[in-house]
């Protein structure tokens, strides 16, 4: 089977809805994944067994990556995953042709595990896989490059950090975090006919002097932290709104711009729906000719320019559509409500979390194992069938799903759209939208 800078087929290419070819090249990503992480075990050379393909052209031709699975114990690890009771199986490694060592991205094997898992969070696993699967277009060294430069800038930017720490932490860091959301510079609302949560961007209020531009990043990084918690399988994208209503050269911001850009291209991948610059007068466009050739062609593919309030409509629905906008039926009116006393207390209760977290883990374990003979199904015999299997491992994706949120508020704190009047993220991870029409 060719692989490699393949289309993705309308309908095809997510969770549930693969091609056998799709699935075969998945297998090989998780394989590939498990090569690298049981090299910790199985060679003492870490940077010559660590290691992936690199060349991003020369990936066609080769055949899917097979592991074979047992359970073995083995030395604790860096990270919280480290101190974890249950031996993780492991695999023989793989070989693979033109190969570039973890060290040459910057990456320990120890960091591996954690980096990928505490970006799966109350995903299905597969879905995270999938994503830079479908950026690089099926081309599987593509998607692994891809994938661990992403978990390096995680790490390197403390993605970590955004997550745990309050807005009052952040900003006593960052100056000028907490003005953003006080402000309402960008806030999530409602979601729209898709089912993807609105992202509304109100470009006037940005001045660039008015916050480090740290901490302009990390608030981003903020907001597509708790955006990720709004999507809903199996919606896996948000939309995006810019607001650009009394937009001045004054609000202008090209770093910015540059960052949010390689944000969407390359550390959160397939994960705009549409982005809609609203409104933006006469003098936007002598910028849109700077920003334009900055665009990835399927990021500028997805951009909608609308110029009246009503166009709004055919995106989203209008009972959903604050009633700022004409034809807006919703009476909703942003506001930011502060940290709350004792709302992250739970973060205290190490006990408690740390039995949250080894339940966790325990079934992160089994996922892993269920994969590993997921891949080896057609090549063993004697093995179960490969459709027994998936049914197994979509069972345990949603147990994963509900260990994870019961985890989450002993390992992350609490934000607006917790402590909000009507509270949009539930305790068990979903989240619910409360219009006034």
């Amino acid at each position: 089977m060719a692989k490699g800078d393949i289309q993705t087929p309308p309908g095809t290419g997510h969770v549930g809805t693969m091609t056998p070819d799709q699935k075969e090249l998945l297998k090989e990503m998780w394989a590939q994944i498990f090569s690298i992480a049981d090299s910790n075990n199985t060679a003492t050379n870490s940077s010559d067994a660590a290691s992936i393909a690199k060349e991003e052209t020369a990936s066609a031709g080769s055949e899917t990556a097979s592991v074979k699975s047992k359970t073995t114990t083995t030395k604790k690890s860096g990270g919280w995953f480290g101190t974890s009771k249950t031996a993780p199986p492991a695999a023989e490694e793989t070989p693979a042709s033109t190969k570039v060592s973890l060290a040459d991205i910057g990456l320990s094997v120890e960091q591996l595990r954690p980096a990928l898992w505490n970006n799966i969070l109350g995903d299905h696993p597969d879905s995270l896989l999938l994503r830079f699967l479908r950026a690089r277009k099926w081309n599987v060294n593509n998607g692994m490059t891809m994938i661990l430069k992403a978990f390096k800038w995680r790490l390197e930017d403390d993605i970590e950090e955004v997550k745990s720490k309050s807005e009052d932490e952040l900003d006593a860091k960052y100056r000028g975090f907490r003005l953003q959301m006080e402000l309402g510079k960008s806030f999530v609302h409602g979601n729209d006919k898709e089912g993807r949560p609105v992202v509304y961007i109100n470009v006037r209020l940005h001045k660039p002097a008015d916050q480090d531009a740290k901490a302009l990043e990390k608030f981003t990084i903020y907001v597509m932290e708790v955006g990720r918690l709004m999507i809903q399988p199996p919606v896996e994208t948000a939309c995006l709104v810019f607001d650009m209503t009394g937009f001045g050269l004054a609000n202008m911001d090209y770093n910015f711009v540059k960052f949010l850009v390689q944000c969407f291209e390359a550390y959160y991948p397939e994960s705009l729906g549409i982005l809609i610059i609203h409104k933006a007068p006469l003098v936007f466009w002598g910028v849109w000719k700077i920003i334009e050739p900055w665009l990835d062609p399927v990021v500028a593919s997805k951009i909608r320019f609308t110029r009246s309030d009503k166009e709004l409509t055919e995106v989203i629905d209008a009972n959903h559509l604050p009633n700022k906008y004409d034809g807006g039926k919703d009476q909703f009116t942003y506001q930011y409500i502060p940290v709350q006393a004792g709302e992250n207390d739970r973060m205290k209760d190490a006990e408690t979390k740390e039995r949250l977290l080894e339940e966790w883990k325990a079934l992160m374990w089994k996922f892993e194992a269920l994969t590993r003979e997921w891949i080896d199904c057609k090549k063993v015999d004697g093995a179960r069938a490969e459709d027994v299997i998936e049914n197994e491992r979509s069972s345990l994706a949603k147990e994963l799903r509900v260990a994870y949120f019961k985890l989450d508020p002993y390992i992350r704190s609490r934000n607006l759209y917790h402590r909000s009047e009507h509270p949009v993220l539930q305790s068990d991870g979903t989240s619910v939208w409360t219009y006034k029409n």
